[in-house]
């Protein structure tokens, strides 16, 4: 067993330190979540959706200690306001849509037989959550799996991990079986391991391609179901008829909130020659005026990455496009609290980029963007599909046709015209290629969290 480690990217020093479970405690929390799992799925639905507003309100109220903490563990500035909005929006659409997402199928009436479809509770839910939406993306499962009426053990990310700590003491402010929700602290191979002995009936894991590997080698041979959400390069298109000031603003933020670290980030832009030059200037006008610094201070609105070594990434992509004869149109120098060996990045737009070179084709994740001129749809449409990921992608223009149309050719799992970054709880979170498999949120996303079973009564006499 190893401690997990939360190090603050604000300055270095050791934040959090917690050890991980025992074999003999992993096996008791197991057993409690097994029974607890066989108790709730006897609540209604509808009670189970008013535990989790319970346990929503018990959250929100948390929310003036989260702030800071959030800021302090991955480094976003505390004048966003954390994460609790989103997290609303999608817990209260969760519990408003569930009794007809769960609802049984039947089918057309057929004289002598009763017959339908239920969804019934996959069992026990097992997720492992990220650092740079710590509660979004924890909650895009959570909330759905418990209101279908699984058990759920949470285990997140190190540099989060007093993340998971409010999620536990926001549910045991709710009624709850007891061990059916619980937050444990794990290391890799402790995880891995729990998998590939079939411990859980359902995983999702959010992170890196290669961690989402690592739970599918895990898992190979159990049946265990899996929803991954991993890595993405998502592109946006300005087309020649596009708001260009709206689009400038959005793409601006798209690209560089949260210092780029965003799963749906905008990190590669592909512009209508006749647009290019306009957008460019405006781009990196409105990025100069970020102001990087200790995400604690009001006046920050670009704190640091969330580690050293992702800075650090960043920094090498730069570097190789530049000597491929790309140009860097922002001082990092005008970010005075830029500085090599830390994860303090300024923010970066290039141009004169091209897909030969890492920043175009391989995940940044951080303040990075390459705006690229092109001549007309097709072009853009060409380069946007040249990804090994396929998780979001966004139109900027006036014509909803087009969009539409333009997005029947995108490999992505969805489709944005002007506006990107965002989830919207009645879409499907999904990806294609290297972004993963499965859905969450939505109706489909509760689909994935239970499992059909069939009945088919016939009538006596």
């Amino acid at each position: 067993m190893t401690d997990q480690i939360c190090i603050s990217p604000v300055d270095g020093r050791e934040l959090a330190r917690r050890p991980t479970l025992s074999e003999a405690a992993m096996k008791a929390v197991l057993a409690d979540a097994r029974r607890a799992q066989r108790e709730w799925a006897e609540v209604p639905i509808a009670e189970r959706g008013q535990k989790m507003l319970a346990f929503l309100d018990a959250l929100l109220g948390l929310n003036q200690q989260i702030i800071p903490e959030l800021a302090l563990q991955m480094g976003r500035p505390v004048r966003f306001g954390g994460e609790m909005r989103g997290v609303e929006e999608r817990v209260k659409h969760c519990v408003a849509t569930a009794e007809a997402s769960l609802a049984p199928i039947v089918p057309e009436p057929k004289p002598g037989f009763r017959r339908m479809i239920k969804r019934t509770p996959l069992g026990l839910v097992f997720v492992i959550a990220p650092w740079n939406y710590p509660f979004l993306t924890a909650v895009n499962t959570i909330v759905p799996a418990l209101i279908a009426g699984n058990a759920v053990l949470l285990k997140h990310a190190a540099q989060t991990i007093l993340v998971g700590e409010r999620f536990q003491e926001a549910m045991d402010k709710v009624d709850l079986p007891k061990g059916l929700f619980r937050n444990v602290v794990l290391d890799h191979e402790q995880a891995d391991a729990l998998i590939a002995a079939g411990a859980f009936d359902h995983v999702n894991f959010t992170g890196s391609v290669a961690g989402g590997r690592a739970v599918e080698r895990a898992a190979a041979g159990t049946f265990t179901s899996l929803g991954l959400e991993l890595g993405g390069k998502d592109p946006a298109y300005v087309r020649a008829d596009a708001d260009l000031a709206f689009a400038i603003e959005n793409i601006v933020d798209g690209a560089f909130y949260n210092s780029g670290q965003c799963c749906c980030g905008v990190e590669r832009v592909y512009v209508h020659e006749s647009l290019y030059d306009r957008f460019v200037e405006g781009a990196v006008d409105l990025t100069s005026k970020y102001v990087l610094g200790n995400p604690l201070d009001d006046a920050t609105t670009l704190g640091p990455m969330s580690a050293t070594r992702f800075a650090e990434t960043v920094r090498s992509q730069v570097r190789e496009a530049l000597e491929k004869g790309a140009r860097a149109h922002l001082d990092p120098k005008s970010f005075p609290a830029d500085k090599e060996g830390t994860p303090y990045l300024a923010p970066q737009i290039l141009t004169d980029v091209d897909h030969s070179m890492r920043v175009m084709v391989e995940e940044s994740f951080g303040p990075v963007v390459g705006i690229m001129k092109v001549r007309d749809d097709d072009e853009a449409v060409r380069l946007m599909n040249d990804s090994p990921y396929g998780l979001t992608a966004s139109i900027w223009t006036r014509d909803i046709d087009v969009a539409e149309a333009l997005g029947d050719r995108i490999e992505t799992g969805t489709v944005y015209m002007n506006r990107c970054d965002y989830l919207d709880p009645a879409l499907a979170w999904t990806g294609v290629k290297d972004t993963g498999r499965g859905a969450s949120l939505s109706e489909i996303g509760f689909q994935l969290l239970t499992r059909p079973k069939s009945y088919h009564l016939r009538e006596a006499g």
